[in-house]
């Protein structure tokens, strides 16, 4: 089965919420909320993919020292098999615009469970939670 290397980012503000992504129409998966990043491509680390999607999907610059890897997840789909590092950042120039026609929103870790999700990221939810706690 093939492996798919998938970076993400939950990117939190000063109050402790982390930004979701829903995906767009049209996507695999569309209308649910995820964290963003995106497909880690050949020649490319996590962080660089990182640092590329969260400027092409959402507008801002985010630095290498400020992405903090926190878990992974590692979820079988039905054509691929998903390995995803989650990175933490709290750092970043620019505002969160959905460049790409998603909507965003701020979400509180505790109300992550309250938006629908892809399966991946479901098992993320707690070691986001205990972060903050």
């Amino acid at each position: 089965m093939k492996i798919v290397l998938v970076a993400a980012c939950a990117l939190f503000d000063k109050d402790n919420r982390v930004l979701l992504a829903q995906r767009p129409e049209g996507k695999s998966l569309a209308g649910l909320w995820e964290f963003p990043g995106g497909k880690v491509e050949s020649a490319e680390s996590p962080e660089d993919c990182l640092i590329r999607e969260l400027n092409e999907e959402l507008g801002i610059i985010v630095k290498k020292e400020c992405l903090a890897p926190l878990t992974f997840a590692s979820h079988t789909y039905e054509d691929f098999h998903l390995l995803m590092p989650l990175y933490v950042c709290r750092r970043w120039d620019g505002t969160p615009t959905g460049r790409e026609g998603q909507e965003l929103t701020w979400a509180r870790p505790m109300r992550l469970r309250d938006y629908d999700m892809p399966p991946a990221d479901e098992p993320l939810i707690p070691h986001l939670m205990e972060l903050v706690s």
